[in-house]
């Protein structure tokens, strides 16, 4: 398989231009999937997953939403919210006709957003580790993390401190720990390392005190194929809520042994169960 494309855009927002950047696997032609990333990661995190689908003719877009990775910083912390992730994203989609979501915590809550839209254009969608309500102590956790910037010697010691806040992701080979760190650092000019992404992410958590976030109106609005992933151990979709949500007819539960939040889509397991859900 060749190495991924870059693209890139410019989407006019009302605040200014906002760069958009993503990697591409597959043919030019194929049908699309839209992958998105959680919070602090980078679109470099479905390289796994975007290759497997590439075997399968499939176009595969992992954009880095603003704030992370080659994106645009955005001018306002509290501009980082699902609306402008949204705007962001739509001249891309819109180039795309009918096309298939995978989306990693965040990205799942944007895939939500956009399928709540009056003649979306969303075939499919593939939520990992998120749902339609959140626990506030989950969020306080990410808040927590997010805000405390943290500065490394190098990209081994930023793996280290990956393999720690981000245990849920599974039992991840070496090779694979590695390629999360290298393909999500950043050198400062002092040298330091540290996470490609702005620490301004982390305004809109901290603006108050965190409570529970309930989607339950936006989750019952949806009416599309769903294949909802859950980590076994998630506290961030509790396994109350994902039962919940896979009583509505067209949504299938799978649950992710050994993991909390969220699968790092890498085991054959996991990619094979978003590759038969989407050939469905």
């Amino acid at each position: 398989m060749s190495e991924p494309r870059i693209g890139a855009l410019r989407a006019a927002l009302p605040f200014g231009p906002v760069d958009l950047r993503w990697t591409e696997w597959g043919p030019a032609d194929g049908a699309p999937v839209v992958c998105v990333h959680g919070l602090t990661r980078t679109g470099r995190d479905f390289d796994v997953l975007a290759r497997a689908l590439a075997e399968d003719g499939r176009r595969v877009i992992c954009p880095d939403i603003p704030g992370r990775g080659l994106s645009s910083w955005l001018p306002d912390g509290n501009l980082y919210a699902v609306p402008t992730y949204i705007g962001v994203l739509a001249p891309l989609l819109a180039g795309l006709g009918r096309f298939d979501w995978v989306g990693t915590s965040m990205g799942g809550l944007i895939g939500m957003g956009l399928a709540s839209l009056p003649n979306h254009q969303m075939g499919r969608l593939v939520l990992n580790d998120v749902g339609a309500e959140i626990p506030g102590s989950a969020l306080a956790v990410i808040g927590a993390y997010v805000g405390t910037r943290h500065e490394f010697v190098d990209v081994a010691a930023l793996e280290a401190h990956l393999r720690v806040i981000h245990a849920g992701f599974g039992d991840l080979s070496p090779a694979e720990w590695r390629h999360l760190a290298e393909s999500s650092a950043r050198m400062t000019p002092q040298g330091r390392v540290v996470q490609h992404y702005d620490p301004a992410i982390a305004v809109p958590l901290q603006a108050a005190p965190p409570g529970d976030a309930t989607l339950w109106p936006l989750w019952d609005a949806l009416n599309l194929p769903t294949l909802l992933l859950r980590g076994a151990h998630s506290p961030l979709l509790t396994e109350a809520t994902a039962n919940r949500m896979a009583g509505k007819p067209g949504v299938s539960l799978l649950t992710i042994p050994g993991c909390g939040h969220a699968p790092a889509l890498m085991d054959p397991a996991q990619t094979g169960a978003i590759r038969g859900f989407l050939r469905s």
